[in-house]
């Protein structure tokens, strides 16, 4: 008999000794999955930066890309979008229109360095989620590290509400290039 050629041969004969304990399993793969979604969504809305770019900047398409990934952050892309925003030669009405996405935007930014910059833990009883932040918080004469926090139907809320202002921010940035005719 032929054994599938994942599972070692010994495998197959083995038999648990006891069942285990219900699996956090179905919970971390919805966190994981939100979580990468939320990553997609993201990274989709900051790319139209690009177009942001092109239309201010009064340069191609091509231009605007090289611009857009020599800036190695977020924050420095979305900083130089609103920069070129507020100079004068930009008409009122786009002006406001570019700021209200960038503000939206960095408002998202938040949560999403948070799931990508910490450590999950589940609880392997309740399945209850964690994350620990991967920061360290000094004061005077002390520092802490890894606030933890829970990740529950709050928190899992958050990212699918994080998740749907990306998109809405998504469409309100196409919208502006089509309006202004900005390079695409």
């Amino acid at each position: 008999m032929m054994r599938p050629a994942t599972m070692p041969p010994r495998a197959a004969a083995r038999k648990p000794a006891s069942i285990p304990p219900a699996s956090p399993l179905p919970r971390l793969q919805e966190v994981l999955l939100l979580v990468g979604q939320l990553n997609y969504t993201w990274t989709n809305t900051e790319s139209l930066l690009i177009y942001l770019i092109a239309g201010l900047a009064r340069v191609d398409k091509e231009t605007a890309i090289v611009i857009f990934l020599t800036l190695n952050t977020p924050r420095a892309r979305i900083d130089l979008v609103e920069r070129m925003a507020k100079m004068s030669r930009t008409p009122a009405e786009c002006r406001n229109e570019i700021l209200d996405v960038t503000r939206q935007l960095t408002r998202e930014a938040g949560l999403r360095n948070k799931f990508n910059h910490c450590i999950y833990s589940f609880d392997p009883e309740s399945g209850q989620g964690m994350t620990q932040l991967m920061r360290i918080f000094e004061s005077k004469d002390e520092i802490k590290y890894g606030k933890v926090e829970s990740l529950d139907d709050d928190e899992i809320a958050r990212i699918k509400a994080s998740i749907t202002s990306l998109v809405a921010i998504n469409r309100a940035v196409w919208e502006i290039v089509g309006k202004y005719g900005f390079p695409t």
